[in-house]
């Protein structure tokens, strides 16, 4: 017998529960304009449609609004109460998502200079900025796939205009897109990797691709420093 977890993003609110359908319906009115097409594109009958429409709307306020006829046509469309309910769904699934597949990318380097718990770690992927214990030379630096973040490379900020201390121009080696986040796998310098995970919307806006160049970034409270094992 195989047991495996299982993870379903819900939305409570008083009695009534939003689950990943509501938000399908919701998307489809958005996307067609109208309860119908709606209905149509999902293969679901109109009525029932309807009727979960006006559940929702007893629990949270209006949801769709009539958009009034005129040369294109009247409508119906999402109102912002609506989208908000989309928007947090979509992070609770992405939340849910990541904890699953959260992985840490790990650096060998040496400390060349330190100040505080700030350490400078030479590495082969280049310097790395991070936390690191007092009087340690052989480190081990570790960064979670969910601190890094993904910019394209000509819309990357300066040093001196992002907190994000870190930053890595390599070229995307590897995607694992999953129902909300997707991991990627980003080839640097020294034949190193480096795993970030992002939200399915990020991913689409950056247009990831494999072969491509990426700027990837993070943190250095986000990097941990550890005395390497020289035994």
């Amino acid at each position: 017998m195989r047991i495996e977890k299982e993870y379903r993003t819900k939305l409570a609110v008083g009695d009534l529960t939003i689950d990943r359908r509501d938000i399908e319906m919701l998307e489809a009115i958005d996307r067609h304009g109208s309860m119908h097409g709606a209905a149509d594109a999902l293969e679901r009958s109109y009525a029932r449609l309807q009727n979960r429409v006006v559940e929702i709307e007893d629990a949270l306020g209006p949801i769709t609004e009539r958009r009034r006829g005129g040369p294109g046509g009247g409508g119906t469309e999402l109102t912002e109460t609506a989208r908000d309910l989309c928007q947090q769904f979509d992070r609770h699934n992405a939340e849910l998502d990541g904890v699953a597949r959260v992985t840490e990318s790990v650096f060998e380097g040496h400390v060349s200079n330190q100040i505080g718990e700030l350490a400078t770690v030479e590495t082969p992927i280049g310097a790395i900025v991070a936390l690191a214990p007092d009087e340690t030379v052989a480190v081990q630096v570790t960064v979670r796939s969910d601190a890094v973040v993904l910019t394209d490379p000509d819309e990357s900020p300066g040093e001196d205009e992002t907190s994000l201390r870190n930053q890595f121009t390599g070229t995307v080696s590897a995607l694992e897109p999953g129902a909300e986040v997707t991991g990627v796998t980003i080839g640097l310098e020294g034949e190193r990797e480096l795993r970030a995970l992002v939200t399915r919307a990020s991913a689409d806006r950056l247009n990831l691709t494999v072969g491509e160049p990426i700027t990837a970034a993070f943190k250095a409270t986000a990097a941990r420093a550890v005395p390497a094992d020289t035994a």
